[in-house]
């Protein structure tokens, strides 16, 4: 699987080998770019006109899926690498300051505690989703042929 829109799965799917205690996303977006979400709608929180920072989602990366279908997939790759996507915990703002798709990831673990934070371009066709995202695709499938490759 690509590891898509963020970085240090390898190190997450490592971690896995021991006990990892706790994992916890917190992702930033644009308001526009969590327009239409399910849970937004459904809670009928408006988002337009947004001038500070404003928590939208808080709980695991299971229920974060759910209502955010098109925007934290990433939740789901890394609740894979690591303790699953019951115990992976998420936090979803909308954020007017930002103008990059933020996820910030904590990992405490009994063989190390690591941070990690990627900001990523939007695409100008979806702003839900960043750039990088496809990148991670195309090297994802030139590895499959590659003599050497790098990370776990």
């Amino acid at each position: 699987m690509p590891t898509g829109a963020l970085l240090g799965l390898d190190a997450v799917r490592a971690a896995a080998e021991g006990e990892i205690r706790s994992v916890v996303m917190v992702t930033r977006k644009p308001p526009k770019g969590l327009a239409g979400a399910p849970y937004l709608e459904q809670r009928s929180i408006d988002l337009e006109g947004l001038g500070a920072p404003l928590k939208v989602f808080e709980g695991n990366a299971r229920d974060g899926a759910r209502g955010f279908p098109a925007n934290v997939n990433v939740a789901v790759a890394l609740s894979l690498a690591g303790i699953g996507p019951e115990r992976t915990r998420l936090e979803i703002w909308a954020d007017p300051h930002v103008t990059r798709n933020t996820h910030r990831i904590v990992v405490e673990a009994d063989s190390a505690r690591f941070e990690m934070q990627i900001e990523n371009v939007p695409t100008d066709e979806n702003p839900r989703t960043g750039k990088i995202t496809a990148l991670s695709l195309i090297a994802a499938l030139r590895r499959l042929t590659a003599t050497l490759s790098v990370g776990s």
